[in-house]
C-alpha cells in the first residue's frame, strides 16, 4: 500500500559527484500532482563505534574538519565498503584503520537517518568492548587522526559543555548514556 504522503520519483540523475558523496536531482510528483526537482546528498551507509578498552576507557579520535575549520573530538566512524558483508564487519576494519585498535565483542546500538530531509545518510551505531591496540593506524591520504583514550563520563561532560560538536559522536554518546547500560 502506498502512503498518500509519498512522492513519486519520475526521474533521477547525478548532478555532482566527488570523492565521498554525490548530489542527486530527482524529478518528483507530489501528492497534489505538481512536479518539481529535489536535490539531495547521497553518501551511503556508515558505522559509528563507541570503543571501550578492557579497563573501561573509551578510544576517541581528534580529527580536522575542513567545513567547520577546527579539530573535532569524535568517535571512530567510516563508510561501509563493498567488501563489508554487513555493518558489524565494518566496525573492526574502521576501528583498526583509524586507531590501530581491534574490538572484542561488538554490539549494535541503533541505526539513524541523521539528516533525511536532505541526505540519504544512514549511521549504524555499535559499542565495541575489550578493544586493544594491535597495530598502527592505516589512514587514507586525506585523514590525519590523533588517537586518545578518555572516560565515558568525560565524553558525556564534553557533550554537556558543547565540546563534543561532532553530531555523529554526540548521538552515539548520548544514546549509550540513556539506553546502553542495563
Amino acid at each position: 500500500m502506498t502512503d498518500d504522503l509519498a512522492w513519486e520519483t519520475i526521474d533521477s540523475r547525478t548532478s555532482y559527484s566527488c570523492e565521498g558523496f554525490d548530489i542527486l536531482t530527482d524529478t518528483v510528483r507530489f501528492p497534489s500532482g505538481e512536479e518539481a526537482e529535489f536535490d539531495y546528498l547521497t553518501e551511503g551507509e556508515s558505522v559509528v563505534v563507541l570503543p571501550f578498552t578492557p579497563d573501561g576507557d573509551v578510544v576517541a579520535i581528534e580529527q580536522w574538519r575542513q567545513p567547520v575549520g577546527r579539530v573535532n573530538l569524535a568517535l571512530p566512524a567510516g563508510g561501509i565498503e563493498a567488501e563489508d558483508a554487513d555493518p558489524a564487519e565494518c566496525v573492526a576494519r574502521e576501528l583498526e584503520e583509524e586507531t590501530g585498535y581491534l574490538p572484542g565483542e561488538v554490539e549494535h546500538l541503533t541505526t539513524v537517518e541523521p539528516a533525511n530531509g536532505f541526505s540519504d545518510a544512514v549511521f549504524h551505531y555499535f559499542v565495541a568492548r575489550d578493544c586493544e591496540q594491535r597495530s598502527e593506524q592505516d589512514l587514507d591520504y586525506n585523514e590525519d587522526i590523533r588517537v586518545e583514550t578518555t572516560t565515558f563520563d568525560a565524553l558525556v561532560d564534553a557533550a554537556r559543555e558543547d565540546e563534543l560538536r561532532d553530531g555523529r559522536s554526540m548521538l552515539g554518546v548520548l544514546y549509550f548514556a540513556l539506553f546502553g547500560e542495563e
